[in-house]
């Protein structure tokens, strides 16, 4: 709200200046009188019959200032209640300079400009200009700021110093789910995350303070003032749970630092039933109070390395990347984790049974072009179970064939891959990069079979991934539970959204198994909870269009209980340089460890007698990771 503090004193003006023609007496004969007396009678019909509205409205003008009192944004809250987005009181500060004691302008801009921390010459500029009735000088300054300027007029006897209460954003977990609920500019205005997508209905209503000034612009003597209270924007209740969120970004922070990861990490967590994403997170992250401060130690670095053109132009760029949400807006090789994919869609359309077998050797042709496995592992003879838990390339190259590209694609586009997920966050890609039926060759259908070749959001994959293990429903991500009025009471409330049936239910049945049987017997096992079923499948995709060959994301997806299923979580690490690159080594236990505290949190209970890992020969002589990535 507006403060009344106004550091500003009337000057009076003389009544007639000198040179407005103000009649002597006798100078007028009797008819010019009585002529006077017509036109005068004439104008004054026309003034106030004819145009009495406009000149209304222009008198009124000159009479009333109307000062803009800023509303406060509605207040963004997570699903437990915490307080994630909040106002703060602060001050902006504008000059009058024709109000301004003109023995005492260069005196107000050096003391100003100290202050302030501003130019004192363009300061005194501004204050020499004598007829402006209004200028900026400096937008939402603290508390102790204001009280400076303040002490300082007083002191110094300048007025014309206006000292308005204002309102600015403000995050009291910091850096807590900035990619989520961005920030906004200096004008209060969203810029991305939910600020952006939520910007008009978190945006309140403006009130207004009327002031009386004389026809020069200067408050009356005399004055008063009416005031139009600001209203708060409505707020949001989000489907993210702070705590969930925590367990997360430490997991998913520690694990960047850990295996130094270069193109940052993304990590969902979602309840597979609903779509409601209970934590997101992109790591490193950025502090939404200080957008533009870049928060990654290395790439501030390298900014402040750079002189001239080349600074700017990083710096753009580092800011531009701190505040993209990964988890939403970029497109990545899935890998192996695609192949959950490609295994529910061939079961689903009969093209294989859980009883089928493959053969992997030293490698496969098809159409001229040789794959094998990682590390070029010969798995020999293997169920559909067993070439998911080693995730054998040759053995889905052969299940994309059984499948066809028609079938392929038509499931690709009903597990939502091709389009965005309607999630209510910014920048969501248009659509994703993939191939068309009419454009799929035998190579292309084999390599987008094992995960490859196609691009989609870490949000499609995971999305996907609930309605492989949810009985076949593909829902709609959303972070927003519920609309709230500014006293916290609930004006909408926000349901889950079933795009489509993709699956039968015993498909989903049977996905479920296959996926236990990866954490248990395969290349999954560093996903294993004590005292809960987990269901998995590991990714180590080659990033395709990188200039580095070796780059790749190391990526797993969980879920828990897997009998039951409620909690899904999707790690993936952007190019780690560690020991290895394999998901099932690096994300696994990520995606352990939040599960696990997500589980405990919850209340569910952990079970007495879980299924024992296998010892048979196939697992034991699986590598640590037995995942895999590229054609060759």
């Amino acid at each position: 709200m507006l403060s009344h503090v106004r550091i500003a004193k009337t000057r009076r003006r003389p009544a007639h200046p000198a040179g407005t023609g103000v009649p002597r007496p006798g100078r007028a004969g009797g008819g010019g009188v009585l002529s006077g007396l017509l036109r005068a009678g004439g104008a004054a019909f026309i003034l106030q019959v004819l145009g009495g509205g406009w000149y209304t409205d222009r008198a009124l003008g000159q009479q009333l200032r109307d000062t803009v009192v800023p509303a406060d944004r509605g207040r963004i809250y997570s699903a437990d209640g915490v307080l994630l987005a909040a106002n703060s009181s602060c001050w902006t500060l504008r000059a009058s300079p024709r109000e301004m004691p003109e023995d005492k302008l260069a005196l107000a801009a050096k003391g100003l400009a100290e202050i302030l921390e501003l130019d004192e010459g363009k300061l005194l500029e501004k204050f020499s200009d004598r007829h402006s009735n209004d200028c900026l000088l400096r937008y939402r300054v603290d508390r102790a700021m204001a009280d400076a300027v303040r002490d300082f007029c007083e002191a110094n006897g300048i007025t014309g110093i206006r000292i308005n209460q204002d309102s600015k954003r403000w995050y009291p977990q910091g850096e807590f789910l900035a990619s989520v609920l961005g920030f906004t500019n200096v004008d209060n205005a969203g810029v991305s995350g939910l600020e952006l997508k939520y910007d008009d209905l978190l945006t309140g209503e403006n009130g207004v303070v009327l002031t009386a000034v004389n026809a020069w612009g200067y408050t009356l003597e005399q004055s008063y003032e009416t005031e139009r209270f600001p209203t708060e924007g409505d707020g949001l209740r989000l489907t993210i749970d702070s705590c969930i969120q925590h367990y997360l970004e430490n997991a998913l922070s520690y694990a960047v630092q850990e295996h130094h990861v270069a193109a940052r990490a993304v990590g969902i967590v979602m309840d597979v039933n609903t779509g409601a994403v209970l934590a997101m997170s992109t790591s490193p992250s950025y502090d939404p109070n200080e957008p533009r401060v870049i928060a990654d130690t290395a790439a501030r670095n390298t900014v402040e390395a750079l002189t001239g053109d080349a600074r700017k132009a990083a710096l753009q760029l580092a800011q531009q990347t701190q505040w993209r949400n990964k988890a939403v807006s970029d497109l990545y090789e899935p890998g192996s984790v695609f192949k959950l994919i490609t295994c529910a869609a061939a079961l689903d359309a009969g093209a294989i049974t859980k009883h089928s077998s493959f053969y992997c050797g030293e490698s496969i042709s098809v159409a001229g072009t040789r794959f094998h496995c990682a590390n070029h592992k010969r798995h020999g003879a293997q169920s559909v179970t067993q070439a998911l838990e080693n995730s054998c390339n040759q053995s889905f190259i052969q299940i994309g064939a059984r499948l066809g590209r028609e079938a392929f694609c038509d499931y690709f586009a009903a597990f939502g891959l091709r389009e965005p997920t309607g999630i209510d966050l910014p920048a969501e890609p248009k659509k994703s990069l993939y191939y068309t039926a009419d454009r799929m060759g035998p190579v292309e259908l084999a390599s987008c079979a094992f995960g490859q070749s196609s691009k989609i959001s870490y949000l499609e994959m995971a999305a996907a991934v609930c309605a492989v293990v949810n009985g076949g429903k593909l829902m709609q991500p959303y972070v927003v539970s519920e609309i709230l009025a500014p006293d916290g009471s609930t004006i909408e409330q926000l349901s889950p959204v079933c795009k489509r049936q993709v699956l039968k239910a015993e498909t989903s049945q049977t996905m479920r198994e296959m996926m236990e049987a990866v954490v248990l017997y395969g290349g999954g096992r560093n996903a294993q909870i004590p005292g809960y079923r987990v269901g998995g499948k590991s990714g180590t995709s080659q990033k395709l269009d990188s200039a580095d060959e070796k780059a790749r994301i190391a990526s797993f997806v969980a879920v828990a209980p897997i009998d039951d299923p409620q909690f899904l979580c999707l790690v993936c690490l952007d190019e780690p340089h560690s020991w290895t690159t394999a998901g099932g080594s690096l994300s696994a236990p990520v995606c352990a460890e939040v599960l696990e505290q997500t589980l405990v949190y919850k209340g569910v209970p952990r079970i007495t007698e879980a299924p024992a890992a296998s010892t048979a020969e196939t697992a034991a002589d699986l590598p640590a990771d037995g995942d895999s990535f590229d054609g060759a």
